[in-house]
């Protein structure tokens, strides 16, 4: 019967501590953008309106004996492509993963101008023979790749260059179907619970690819400043009330650690 009561009044204490988070976050959401599911995409409601950006992502798994001539590689065309004013992209960074799926390169690129810089890109690139070569090298120092097209989240930093050295980590979540709007709208509070140390770079969602996905990247001088700084998080109120919403929204999640190539402008 003991145990019985205990049980009954941890239950009633943590529904009353996350009662009194609603009701001071239902006071709160006043003054927070919020959005409706019902009016629109959640494209539409969650993305940049002041930008066109469109972002695509790359995951390239190389072969082990060739991960250094590819960054190599892959540094000389990136910055071809930099210093043509022709073409309307840009790379915001590179880095090969450390923790997470080994001898892989992630490449994260900007299109000033949306579908319609991507489609220029794209064409004017078809017949680049330089770069046709390229892909052909290329192509033999690959075991597989993939890429999602992305858009950036409203409430997040649009990601710039920043000088290192720094670690940064990819948090990957993949949503259940239906579920973004709420997810956008929780962290549209919890992010100001992150940005302190200048870590948060960049937030984004897919448009094309596996969809629900949800990329949180991060910048941290170490793992251990990493730890510190999520440790802190939960120091600060609300933060637990966002992972108690949150969580429910997940079918799963990944991190990779990744760290930046010489020719990254996130460094």
């Amino acid at each position: 019967m003991a145990t019985t009561r205990s049980v009954q009044a941890k239950g009633y204490l943590l529904y009353r501590r996350f009662s009194e988070s609603s009701d001071k976050g239902w006071f709160r959401s006043l003054f927070v953008h919020k959005v409706d599911a019902r009016k629109d995409a959640h494209s539409n409601l969650l993305s940049k309106k002041e930008t066109s950006n469109l972002y695509k992502i790359q995951f390239h798994n190389v072969k082990p004996e060739c991960l250094e001539a590819y960054n190599s590689l892959e540094a000389e065309v990136q910055k071809r492509l930099h210093e043509d004013q022709d073409y309307p992209c840009e790379v915001v960074g590179s880095w090969n993963t450390w923790y997470g799926e080994q001898d892989q390169a992630v490449h994260l690129w900007r299109y000033r101008g949306g579908y319609p810089a991507l489609t220029d890109c794209l064409q004017k690139l078809r017949t680049n023979k330089e770069y046709l070569e390229f892909r052909k090298e290329r192509a033999k120092m690959l075991l597989s790749r993939r890429n999602e097209l992305l858009l950036e989240f409203s409430f997040w930093n649009e990601p710039l260059p920043r000088q290192g050295p720094n670690l940064y980590e990819m948090r990957t979540y993949y949503l259940k179907p239906g579920t973004m709007i709420e997810w956008g709208n929780r962290w549209a509070r919890a992010i100001k619970h992150r940005q302190e140390n200048n870590e948060a770079v960049g937030g984004f969602f897919t448009q094309i690819g596996q969809l629900y996905v949800v990329h949180h990247l991060w910048a941290y001088e170490s793992l251990q400043s990493r730890e510190e700084t999520r440790n802190s998080a939960w120091r600060k109120e609300g933060w637990d009330v966002n992972v108690y919403y949150t969580v429910p929204l997940l079918r799963s999640m990944e991190s990779r650690i990744m760290i930046p190539t010489k020719s990254s402008p996130l460094q």
